[in-house]
């Protein structure tokens, strides 16, 4: 045998066959996906939707910036936050009770034997199955139906988000409590400490840091969504956009859509100086 062809032979990665069968399988799987889906991103470079999208984006320029315009955009984004801000708020009163609920190692019936009391255990998951419920409808959903029940504005949206993302926090809560040490909470436990007192000052201390970057980090999403909710009537930035959409104003939607890129690079900025500061 050549010697080179030897080299080559014993250098050769010994898995290139399960990467190689790994790759056609993911191929089999996705190809029909991408089929029933329609996804034909040819369409895109088609002439008349390159017509299209050149003559809208011609409208861009120059963004609009009146002075009347500007204020109604720096409104809109106040309310945006104050929503996504509310919206949180609310969902941190409903999370933070079910996760105390939610979490076996807060449970005070397994004490001594180690295992919960089936009435406790049977609770608990009615607890988890509610924020499975709250979490698995999106808020763009919850939004859609809350405006037709309170009609157009930011109450929807609030609503929403404080909805979808209890469920969210709940089920994130107890995850990480029930992944963390155990022993502090339950030194506290044993010696008569309430299912609060254990996670005040047993599990919340050494969990913290998670917690919070994990809340900051939702908070940045709820801004983001904030947005797009008002896309459905409810209200803030997003409404604002929809409106100029409608009226095919360009130079509108290009000065809100600056706004949001700046909107969403400021909540990431205090996001990671929180996270640094939990460090």
């Amino acid at each position: 045998m050549n010697p080179a062809t030897s080299i080559a032979m014993q250098h050769r990665d010994p898995a290139w066959r399960n990467r190689v069968m790994g790759f056609v399988v993911v191929l089999v799987v996705l190809w029909p996906m991408l089929v029933f889906a329609e996804f034909k991103p040819w369409i895109l470079f088609d002439q008349q939707s390159l017509q299209a999208t050149w003559k809208f984006l011609t409208t861009f320029f120059p963004p609009a910036h009146s002075v009347e315009f500007l204020q109604m955009v720096a409104a809109a984004t106040w309310e945006t936050v104050a929503m996504a801000t509310a919206g949180m708020t609310l969902a941190l009163v409903g999370a933070i009770p079910m996760t105390l609920l939610a979490t076996e190692r807060l449970s005070i019936s397994r004490l001594g034997t180690g295992r919960v009391a089936p009435l406790a255990k049977m609770f608990r998951q009615l607890i988890r199955w509610l924020l499975v419920l709250l979490r698995s409808v999106p808020e763009l959903v919850w939004a859609l139906l809350l405006v037709r029940i309170v009609g157009l504005g930011p109450t929807a949206g609030v609503v929403a988000i404080a909805l979808t993302y209890c469920g969210m926090l709940g089920k994130v809560y107890a995850d990480i409590l029930e992944s963390s040490d155990a022993s502090a909470s339950d030194t506290l436990l044993q010696n008569g400490s309430s299912r609060l007192g254990a996670f005040l000052y047993g599990a919340l201390p050494s969990s913290a840091s998670e917690l919070v970057s994990y809340t900051v980090y939702r908070w940045e999403c709820a801004i983001r969504g904030s947005v797009v909710m008002g896309f459905v009537g409810a209200g803030g930035l997003g409404q604002r956009m929809d409106e100029s959409m409608k009226m095919m104003a360009g130079d509108e939607l290009c000065t809100m859509l600056i706004v949001f890129v700046l909107l969403v690079a400021c909540a990431d900025g205090v996001s990671a100086m929180l996270r640094r500061r939990l460090e």
